[in-house]
């Protein structure tokens, strides 16, 4: 029976990170807050980075503009106060929102189903979709069908939702 050289071996996994520390109790322990020391920050800067999004918020920024009833989603808002745009981005994230909470079994919508709730031809809705999706607003899924981006819920939040909210008070 051999010895082993060292007598303490950790392994850290994060994601997609894998570390494993080799060697004596206090050279391992070392090793393993030197790694997280440097890692954090990391983390940190990261974490700063990433659009996230907080559902809960979310939903509350939509009340008002956003519904959902046994029939499925609807615009709260009046259709002749949003631009083509602004209705779409709203039905894609009352998808989104209504997936999300478990009342609607998928986020996305086809294009079909966009150009019915957008009440123009096909070319105006195709149109429409390819400006939201060049402004990475929108993404058209493997299925052909349209879904929201984060960066849209992210856009909807900051710049959209107060603007409607503004157009319904008038």
């Amino acid at each position: 029976m051999t010895k082993e050289p060292y007598d303490t071996k950790a392994q850290i996994k994060y994601k997609n990170i894998e570390k494993t520390f080799l060697g004596n109790t206090q050279e391992v322990w070392l090793s393993i807050n030197k790694f997280f020391q440097e890692l954090i920050p990391t983390f940190e800067i990261a974490n700063k980075l990433m659009l996230n999004i907080d559902l809960q918020k979310l939903t509350k920024d939509s009340e008002g503009i956003v519904a959902f009833s046994k029939e499925g989603p609807s615009l709260l808002a009046s259709r002749n106060k949003l631009t083509d745009n602004e209705t779409l981005i709203l039905w894609l994230l009352a998808n989104y929102l209504g997936h999300q909470l478990g009342i609607l079994k998928k986020e996305a919508l086809s294009k079909e189903e966009l150009q019915a709730k957008l009440g123009k031809d096909a070319k105006i809705t195709s149109t429409r979709l390819g400006e939201l999706a060049k402004n990475q607003i929108a993404v058209r899924t493997a299925d052909e069908e349209y879904r929201i981006t984060t960066f849209g819920i992210t856009q909807a939040q900051k710049e959209i939702l107060p603007k409607i909210k503004a157009k319904m008070r008038t």
